[in-house]
């Protein structure tokens, strides 16, 4: 979490409800949550005491977080529970179940059954949900009965009556089971639990206000207090995701420019739920307008087939139809599926371009803050150096093997604009020196990257390499090679005696001393968690080389035999240890092993 500005990200969440993703260093998603208020929930994870030791154990983890504005908590909790589900967090595992969300199932009968259903939708009829929980669904459910008198009972239990059930006598069914509502009237009132679970809900409500100035104008109080009370739980029990019964495949892209950072946010609605949220950052070199901006990279987006979830039904964004057309025509010609174009007028799709917005504006300050942070810290670095100026990039170069094994550099980067750059991190494999020869194996990978980079005219401002005098003194003769020493501040960093983290020491080539810096210094502290990143990354690279070394097959060694023929050799002998005890004269019987080759394969599994 060394690069993580947690003071200057809080400043900039929202008091909304929504959803924050947690993420390490190499960017796994290490845990989802949702909150109520996102400031205060994040903000909880950073107090000085309190916390317990697996909370403990996911923030010290923590090296950049995420959030999703949502519209209310319900919605939160539906991304929050997708996320899970598509990831698997491993802060998330062992406390979320893995259960699927409910629905309200309206069978297809002649006296239609409403029930909650959890799992497959495997009965005839219609669903409607998802809801965030079961206990929204068993209220609505419980509503629903009492506002429309529906049958809770299965279809075999109905079949079978010959006289009304006590849900009847409680007011809670209308017992068209032995007749005692017509056909027609029950039809009715499964029309309007249609409506409600349709969300048309301003038509139902509309319909029960009819009734209740009857039931008031008859002078039936008790029953007009009954339809007030039940519209006004309907209007309660409304407050799940915008769904409409299976519909509401959409993505909603909103863009801002907010202090010079373009932040593009998109919103992921798939049968009206909402299920991803991205933030993109594009680069405006042509300078061309947001609008323009926005299509260009939208254009690319589906176009390059980048959209894993599928092609929407609907398009929103607030741009000019004409603008989007060729867009829309060119998805229609390479899917054969007509998209829609909505600017998000009204609705639903007003509510989701308007989430889609502040999205784009929460993630443009989130990067402004750590930008600023890492602005801040090179003004620190360039101060501990000494540097005439603050550098806009830095670039620590580490050397990792077993022995001389599997020996690999790393190179990774800092920069002003996002700190940690994993887009500009590299890997050299090292060959044609001498095992352990920590010496060659930097020079050749800081020869190899300097002169791939001064061609390109995109030089570092500072070199950090993780070793001591000897090694810098080494990269400072390559930078001279390169006529570079002029242009680039390199400096090595050790530990040291003690080999302890705090207590290392800072190199500049032909130094006689090192330079001892304060262990809580900000610059000094950038510094260590560069050069960490940088053994990380060298030590993933040589242990996957290692990895890979070890575990190839004697088999993929063998000349002349390829996987076809390998395929043949095994299921032949069943084993290499097999193959090793069979005679010359058994693999000459392998199809596609000739008598020469048959003796090349002998010959190498005997070491002749």
């Amino acid at each position: 979490m060394a690069d993580f500005d947690i003071a200057a990200f809080l400043q900039t969440l929202s008091q909304r409800a929504g959803v924050y993703r947690m993420f390490s260093a190499d960017d796994e998603l290490l845990y989802v949550g949702k909150a109520k208020n996102l400031k205060n929930r994040v903000s909880s994870y950073f107090r000085a005491r309190g916390l317990n030791t697996k909370t403990v154990a996911l923030v010290s983890r923590i090296h950049h977080i995420e959030v999703t504005v949502t519209a209310n908590e319900a919605e939160a909790l539906l991304l929050e529970q997708t996320l899970i589900k598509q990831h698997k967090p491993p802060y998330n595992i062992l406390l979320k179940d893995g259960k699927s969300y409910p629905f309200l199932h309206l069978s297809d009968h002649e006296y239609p059954l409403l029930a909650y259903r959890r799992g497959k939708r495997k009965k005839d009829g219609r669903y409607f949900g998802p809801y965030p929980n079961s206990g929204a669904v068993r209220e609505a459910l419980n509503h629903l009965q009492r506002l429309f008198l529906l049958r809770s009972c299965e279809d075999s239990y109905f079949n079978h009556r010959s006289r009304p059930c006590l849900q009847y006598e409680i007011k809670r069914c209308s017992a068209p089971c032995v007749g005692k509502i017509s056909h027609d009237d029950y039809q009715r009132d499964i029309n309007h639990a249609r409506l409600f679970l349709q969300g048309k809900s301003r038509e139902l409500i509309s319909l029960l206000q009819t009734e209740m100035t009857d039931a008031s104008e008859h002078l039936n109080f008790e029953r007009a207090a009954e339809l007030r009370d039940q519209i006004e739980m309907m209007r309660r029990i409304q407050e799940k995701q915008f769904v409409d019964g299976g519909k509401g495949d959409a993505d909603a892209w909103a863009i801002v420019d907010w202090q010079g950072v373009v932040c593009l946010h998109r919103l992921t609605f798939r049968q009206g739920r909402l299920t991803s949220s991205q933030n993109f950052y594009p680069d405006n070199k042509a300078g061309e307008t947001l609008e323009e901006l926005m299509i260009e990279y939208i254009s690319q987006f589906y176009l390059a087939d980048h959209a894993v979830d599928g092609l929407p039904r609907d398009l929103i964004l607030e741009t000019p139809e004409d603008l989007l057309q060729p867009l829309l025509d060119a998805l229609q010609l390479q899917f054969q599926k007509k998209v829609q174009h909505s600017a998000g007028a009204r609705g639903t799709n007003r509510q989701w371009l308007n989430m889609a917005q502040e999205n784009a504006r929460t993630g443009a300050q989130t990067k402004i803050s750590g930008r600023q942070a890492a602005l801040n810290k090179l003004q620190k670095v360039a101060d501990l150096l000494t540097l005439s100026a603050a550098p806009r990039r830095i670039e620590c170069f580490d050397i990792s093997h077993s022995k001389g094994e599997a020996t690999y550099a790393s190179c990774v980067v800092y920069g002003e604009e996002e700190g940690l750059t994993k887009s500009r991190y590299r890997r050299f494999a090292i060959k044609g020196v001498a095992a352990g020869d920590d010496y060659a194996a930097l020079e050749q990978a800081v020869t190899r990257h300097l002169t791939r980079l001064l061609e390109q005219n995109d030089l570092p401002d500072v070199l950090l390499i993780d070793g001591g005098k000897g090694q810098i003194n080494r990269i400072h003769d390559v930078l001279l090679s390169l006529d570079l020493a002029d242009k680039i501040a390199a400096f090595g960093i050790s530990k040291g005696e003690t080999r302890k983290s705090g207590w290392e020491f800072l190199w500049e080539a032909d130094a006689t001393r090192p330079i001892m810096p304060d262990a809580h210094d900000e610059g000094f502290r950038l510094l260590q968690m560069v050069r960490d990143e940088a053994h990380r990354f060298a030590i993933t690279g040589h242990r996957k080389q290692r990895a890979k070394s070890r575990g190839e097959s004697e088999l993929e060694k063998l000349p002349g035999v390829g996987p076809k023929r390998r395929r043949e050799l095994l299921l032949h002998f069943g084993s290499l240890k097999n193959m090793r005890s069979a005679r010359r004269e058994e693999l000459e019987k392998v199809p596609g092993i000739s008598k020469t080759l048959a003796g090349q394969i002998f010959s190498q599994l005997h070491g002749e």
